[in-house]
């Protein structure tokens, strides 16, 4: 599994992953799985928004996504 950071793309209103400079996964939706980075271990997680439009990780405690390191299986 191919590690990236989570960025925000304000043109779609979605969260992507970011694996380069112009490589990127191609935007993330509701209830996509991956793995987060907790800085000690890998957990798996899944990306939801709440009922006032913000999203947030289920089982991750943290306000902030952007940058957070992620994997995900697609590209190995």
């Amino acid at each position: 599994m191919r590690p990236g950071a989570l960025v925000y793309d304000k043109a779609s209103g979605r969260y992507d992953i970011r694996f380069g400079l112009d490589e990127y996964y191609g935007g993330l939706h509701c209830g996509q799985c991956f793995e987060v980075f907790d800085g000690e271990q890998w957990r798996a997680t899944r990306i939801e928004m709440n009922l006032h439009q913000k999203w947030y990780l289920v089982g991750i405690k943290t306000d902030v996504l952007d940058g957070l390191q992620v994997r995900d299986s697609r590209h190995r």
